[in-house]
């Protein structure tokens, strides 16, 4: 055999089983909302097969719990589970709007994709959503905008009851102390029960009333609602 056909047999073969380099991550997360809190972070690193969640698909129990009501306790072990690397609330509580967590370290060994999902406050049941992103090999500063997910689990009705659980209709909470009270509802006549970009809120500017609990000189967006800055070093 031909000598240079064998170098190149060789080559081929040795970056098919050149195993895959470890990038060491530092991750910063900004609320770019004008009004909006997310709360507990949850941020995983995994293979290519795995997502916390996949735009036009149901959401998962486990999705459903943390767009509605903040909960990443089931993604987190789920994540866990399949040996993917996981950092659970890096803010130590809510981001509020205009705050950045950084310095976020993580070793990814031997995982390829990133994925990030908070729930946005105060809604029904959006999340910030980064889907199994791609990690770069070559090293350097990385910008990705996120946009605002709607997890298709509950109507949007805007009113704040302390709703949260799976199953039970509203808003838990307006961390900013900010929202209405008495709004007779939001009607949600959108039929798409898969998880899908946000629609945003509506709200109102009667915070004693109206439609909505939600106030729409300060809750409203829209996307990008998240910014995500990776270094790969």
């Amino acid at each position: 055999m031909n000598l240079n056909k064998v170098s190149m047999i060789l080559v081929l073969n040795g970056l098919m089983i050149a195993p895959t380099m470890a990038a060491e991550l530092e991750i910063s997360i900004t609320n770019l909302t004008h009004g909006n809190h997310f709360t507990p972070i949850l941020i995983t690193a995994h293979d290519n097969m795995s997502h916390q969640f996949q735009a036009g698909e149901m959401a998962t129990p486990a999705l459903q719990k943390m767009a509605e009501g903040g909960n990443i306790a089931d993604l987190m072990s789920a994540a866990t589970g399949n040996n993917e690397l996981v950092v659970g609330n890096p803010a130590e509580g809510l981001l509020a709007a205009g705050k950045k967590v950084d310095s976020i370290m993580l070793d990814t060994q031997t995982m390829t994709h990133l994925s990030i999902v908070a729930m946005v406050l105060p809604t029904n049941d959006a999340f910030i959503g980064l889907d199994a992103w791609e990690i770069p090999t070559t090293p350097g500063t990385y910008t990705i905008n996120v946009n605002a997910y709607d997890a298709g689990t509950e109507a949007n009705d805007e009113i704040i009851n302390g709703g949260g659980m799976p199953g039970s209709p509203g808003i838990p909470a307006a961390p900013g102390m900010d929202g209405g009270a008495n709004g007779t509802g939001v009607s949600d006549t959108s039929g798409n029960d898969k998880v899908h970009i946000h629609p945003g809120v509506l709200g109102d500017t009667d915070n004693a009333g109206g439609n909505s609990d939600l106030d729409s000189r300060i809750h409203r967006w829209l996307n990008p609602v998240a910014r995500v800055v990776v270094e790969v070093k």
